[in-house]
């Protein structure tokens, strides 16, 4: 700017209300304003971005635990599956002693009954040769026994006349 003369009328009034000189007093709390506002949102972004990672790092180790347990869940459910297969089952029961029912009869509402009942039996199981059949035992001396000829009658125990023959029936299935 030049310099000019004195200023005259109004002018000459507004630069009376206005500082002749450059003030520095005003202008420092308004720095330190600025300066603390910006090192606040600063600090609290670095703070909401740490939490953020956090968060990341919780949520990929929970996708991946849930991940080993749906697989587990899955190898579960398919071992249930394949014990509740129809093959399976039977297979158990019948390792429990367990034999197909009979013949079911019904009873009609009305009293009547419907069917011949028949009792469960136990299936006779093919005989299967034993391990180390073909072979001929040895008598307690250490000689050998020698094998019998086909011709030769087997002696069994003799059969008393006051035993009574009990016939024993096996624990049924459930009619399913």
């Amino acid at each position: 700017m030049t310099k000019q003369g004195p200023l005259k009328g109004r002018a000459a009034r507004l630069g009376r209300l206005m500082p002749s000189g450059p003030s520095t007093a005003a202008r420092t709390p308004f720095v330190l304003l600025v300066v603390l506002l910006l090192g606040g949102g600063l600090i609290s972004l670095l703070l909401l971005n740490s939490a953020l990672n956090q968060g990341s790092f919780k949520l990929s180790e929970l996708k991946k635990k849930t991940t080993e347990l749906t697989d587990e869940e899955q190898a579960l459910q398919r071992d249930v599956d394949d014990s509740a297969a129809p093959d399976a089952l039977e297979r158990r029961a019948r390792e429990l002693g367990m034999v197909p029912g009979g013949s079911p009869a019904f009873l009609d509402p009305d009293g009547k009954v419907r069917g011949v009942p028949s009792e469960a039996v136990s299936p006779t199981p093919s005989p299967r040769p034993t391990p180390g059949a073909d072979r001929t035992p040895s008598a307690p001396g250490g000689s050998v026994k020698p094998p019998e000829t086909p011709g030769t009658p087997v002696s069994k125990p003799p059969a008393t006349p006051d035993t009574p023959k009990t016939t024993a029936t096996a624990p049924t299935t459930s009619g399913r």
